[in-house]
């Protein structure tokens, strides 16, 4: 059973940065397009960014451009989502999910929730003063 296990969530003051991480234990994701997802209490999960095999693609929801940035080191299994001038309309849960059937180099835009294979549990991040 492949895992996805993020890490780096926490609470931090408004205008604060967080970086997560998301691994895969046993699993090499170096080909496979990863993303990240939050929810917040009583909402939709919804996207927020995504990466391609070597980081040609990312893509983000315009919510989090220009604030937050995806990034992944092959070589440690690792994908992070950098998240810079935090708000609180950031709080959530942070998931990280791979899309198992696609190998792109670059796409036009991320997989939509329905089309990843494996979520991970999630990371808490609140932002609050």
């Amino acid at each position: 059973q492949l895992q996805l296990v993020e890490s780096g969530g926490g609470l931090v003051q408004p205008g604060g940065s967080l970086r997560l991480s998301c691994t895969t234990p046993g699993f090499n994701s170096a080909y496979y397009i990863i993303g990240w997802f939050r929810q917040a209490p009583g909402k939709e999960r919804e996207g927020v960014s995504c990466i391609t095999r070597n980081g040609t693609s990312t893509h983000y929801a315009d919510s989090v451009k220009g604030r937050f940035t995806i990034s992944r080191d092959n070589h440690k299994n690792t994908v992070y989502l950098h998240m810079n001038s935090l708000k609180p309309e950031d709080t959530g849960v942070y998931y990280c999910t791979i899309d198992l059937h696609r190998v792109d180099h670059s796409i036009g835009k991320c997989p939509v929730l329905d089309d990843f294979d494996y979520w991970g549990q999630g990371t808490q991040v609140t932002v609050s003063s």
